[in-house]
């Protein structure tokens, strides 16, 4: 063992160039993987990032005036109160929009507790910040979901309707998020936070308080409403809101963004292994002559193995080490969404979890990398001139001696030959540097199918932007109320709708039953699979839907509506985004068979191309005096909005990997091929020659990973997308692929990079003396 050891230290003294490559390739695969991980948890689980941020509370109690709220501090297991606020149920309108919105009344200075984070605009200023005409008086702060269906911006003028219905103009301050149920159509209340002089304004006695509680123990969340509904007396007590029911609600979107990068961080993991591997796996190849004098001198293959073993491991725990450290030291400090994500991953879920089991499972790959190389070590030959007097390359081929007969330049002949020298050869260089381009172009998929939802919603399940809705609808007024919207500029078609709930067969559970358009003009929905309403009784219906009933497209389906039974025959399958795809939709026409004196409670508005919802919902309110309350079509992408960024860091990670494992290939094939460029420079090659060789051989590589890596990643990540639509319920149909362009700039992004990379081990070997030492000539 003490030969062992120093032979290994030696071998340290004599390689440190390599040995430091080892080591920072480690490390830099390590901070990789952490980075990894912490996009992860951001962007997974949106509603514990925005908790521990805001410091949020765990239950909110809205309370009748007067309640002594103070008393509830004293509660053991209550750490601290937020609150209390006084209250007043509004209405804002902008836009034609109308939303019923809880008005709290907050101090200057954001409270420590339940503070709500500010993503657009700012707080109100604080008094000693106060200029004249900036007092903060007549502004308020939306939460987003609320902002998000005003249309409503920073700088935005709002209209507020108090309890007494006199309306007031309130400028929107800023835009912010809470760890609270987020405002949904036909739902609670959203929330926005006013100065109290403003909510004396709107609401001079008729108002409630608000207090949250953020508790020592989460766990006893029920136990402590019942003691704070004791301390207070029932009577004093509105509503509760604890804060499962908040995490349950966004726990759909954790759940998609969850398995979405799951895959991604098991991909990630595999490149990143592969890569730790290969790089260890070069040094040993690299010390084969090495090994066969240790062997001809008398070490025996398990001492050999060993001295690998050991020193590669010291290696690899040296770069976890620095890895890790690294990541939780500085992390925080990278500019941009992944430094944002590291500052805040310590307080997310899984945290220690990942930062313990990522460079533990890294240290048990390295291991197992190492110990094969090192077995493979320990089996060389004691008698390099053997290996040596083999021919490193095949002969060359006819196609290689007509394209030198051509004129072809030798550098790019012989580039070509040692780019692709043989099959087996070839395959393992291309696909351990197509992998992290593989996941790098699945990333693009899931990022153009979030641009599809935006930029050409109709072709996503979502071709009416708008829905109105009259508030005193009168049977004489639909012909009338579809005039007056077919006038509007920008509305292409008007389309009059109805939406019930219907019970399944077996009465086991509860779908939404849509009538949209008429025989005479159907609703344009996106069919993928089988073809859209035609007849009469027909109906199309979404993934969650059939996969709820057991059902295929052309099946007859007999569900309860109102104790009448509805007997539809599913015709097509749709992308649907709404109520996990589990509605089936018919004309409005087929439902008044059932129900002749049905009338339409909405009005689905699909514009026309390049109109703008905001325009036309503003032009709606005009022309129909305030009588119509106009709604946004709710896109699922809103919710999927924080993995844009993440995607895009997600990216810059996958490339880091990919460019270690670049710079791994690039020094092997240089190394491996010593022999043969010091016997080109021989014959006449001139250094500038050697360099382009190599130049081109590397850029040759990159050029077949990267076509084989956008190719099988834009499979790939179409079936990833479609799968993950198809389980949500969305359905199958939804992926997108990248606009040819942006492959195009991946593949010349990695040709260029390989390019780049070869340039200094191209020099450095162009430069090298015909014997730089005798070793080179074994």
């Amino acid at each position: 063992m003490r030969a062992t050891l120093r032979w290994a230290h030696a071998d340290f003294r004599a390689h440190r160039g390599e040995a430091l490559f080892v080591v920072l390739a480690s490390a830099g695969i390590i901070a990789s993987l952490l980075l990894a991980g912490a996009l992860f948890s951001y962007a997974a689980n949106p509603w514990q990032r925005i908790f521990n941020q805001s410091h949020g509370a765990h239950i909110w109690l809205q309370t009748r005036a007067g309640a002594d709220t103070d008393a509830l501090s004293g509660v053991d297991g209550v750490a601290a109160l937020s609150g209390p606020y006084r209250t007043a149920a509004t209405t804002v309108e902008s836009r034609g929009a109308r939303v019923g919105v809880t008005l709290r009344a907050t101090p200057a200075a954001p409270p420590e507790t339940g503070r709500p984070l500010v993503t657009a605009g700012s707080w109100f200023p604080r008094p000693d910040d106060r200029v004249s005409g900036h007092s903060g008086t007549g502004t308020v702060v939306l939460e987003a979901s609320v902002a998000r269906a005003l249309w409503a911006e920073p700088g935005d003028t709002v209209r507020v309707t108090g309890p007494d219905g006199a309306p007031h103009a309130l400028q929107v301050s800023g835009i912010a998020e809470v760890a609270e149920p987020r405002y949904h159509p036909g739902g609670g209340p959203g929330i926005g936070w006013v100065l109290s002089a403003t909510l004396d304004g709107i609401a001079r006695g008729d108002t409630g308080q608000s207090v949250g509680l953020r508790l020592e123990d989460p766990d006893d969340t029920d136990f402590i409403v019942q003691r704070a509904v004791t301390v207070l007396g029932a009577d004093r007590v509105a509503q509760v809101t604890k804060w499962q029911q908040a995490r349950a609600e966004a726990g759909g979107d954790d759940r998609l963004l969850g398995q979405m990068f799951a895959v991604f961080g098991l991909g990630a993991l595999l490149a990143a292994a592969l890569a730790a591997a290969g790089a260890i796996g070069a040094r040993v190849r690299g010390q084969l002559r090495d090994i066969a004098v240790l062997k001809a001198v008398g070490f025996t293959p398990g001492q050999v193995t060993r001295g690998f073993l050991v020193q590669h491991l010291a290696f690899a725990l040296l770069g976890v080490a620095l890895g890790t450290a690294a990541i939780a030291l500085l992390g925080a400090r990278i500019p941009g969404r992944i430094g944002e994500a590291a500052a805040v991953w310590q307080d997310l879920p899984g945290h220690t979890a990942i930062m313990i089991g990522v460079p533990c499972g890294a240290v048990l790959l390295i291991a197992a990398a190492t110990g094969l190389s090192a077995w493979r070590a320990g089996r060389v030959p004691p008698v390099p001139v053997a290996r040596a007097a083999l021919p490193s390359a095949a002969p060359i081929t006819a196609l290689g001696r007509r394209a030198l007969g051509m004129r072809v330049p030798a550098a790019l002949v012989l580039g070509w030959r040692a780019a692709f020298p043989r099959r087996g050869r070839t395959l393992v260089p291309v696909a351990r540097l197509a992998l992290p381009l593989v996941l790098i172009t699945v990333a693009l998929v899931a990022w153009s199918t979030l641009d599809q939802f935006r930029s050409r919603p109709a072709q996503m399940g979502l071709p009416a932007a708008l829905t109105v809705r009259a508030e005193q609808p009168a049977a004489s007024s639909d012909a009338e109320l579809e005039q007056t919207l077919a006038e509007i500029p920008g509305i292409a078609a008007v389309h009059p709708g109805a939406e019930m709930a219907a019970l399944v067969p077996g009465q086991t559970g509860t779908i939404t039953l849509r009538g949209l358009g008429t025989a005479r003009d159907p609703y344009p929905s996106k069919v993928v699979e089988g073809r859209a309403v035609g007849g009469p009784d027909e109906a199309v219906a979404g993934q969650g839907l059939l996969d709820l009933l057991g059902v295929r497209v052309g099946a007859w389906v007999r569900m309860t509506v109102e104790g009448r039974p509805q007997i539809l025959h599913l015709v097509g399958r749709t992308i649907e985004p709404e109520s996990g795809g589990r509605v089936i939709t018919t004309t409005i026409d087929a439902l008044r068979e059932r129900d002749p004196g049905l009338r339409p409670d909405h009005h689905a508005l699909v514009l026309r191309k390049g109109a703008d919802p905001r325009a036309v919902s503003a032009a709606l309110a005009v022309a129909a005096g305030g009588t119509l309350e106009v709604r946004e079509t709710p896109n699922p992408v809103d919710r999927l909005e924080p993995a844009r960024g993440v995607i895009a860091a997600l990216i810059a990670v996958l490339a880091l990997i990919g460019l270690i494992e670049l710079l791994t290939l690039i020094s092997t094939g240089v190394r491996d091929r010593g022999r043969d460029l010091l016997a080109l420079k021989a014959i006449g090659l001139t250094p500038r020659q050697i360099g382009a060789m190599i130049v081109t051989a590397a850029g040759l590589t990159a050029l077949a990973s990267a076509l084989v890596g956008t190719t099988v990643g834009a499979l790939s990540g179409g079936w990833l997308v479609d799968t993950q639509g198809a389980s949500s319920g969305i359905g199958a149909g939804i992926a997108q692929l990248p606009p040819l362009p942006v492959l195009l700039t991946v593949v010349a992004a990695a040709v260029l990079g390989a390019v780049a990379a070869a340039l200094v081990p191209a020099t450095r070997t162009a430069r090298r003396r015909l014997a730089d030492s005798l070793s080179e000539t074994l």
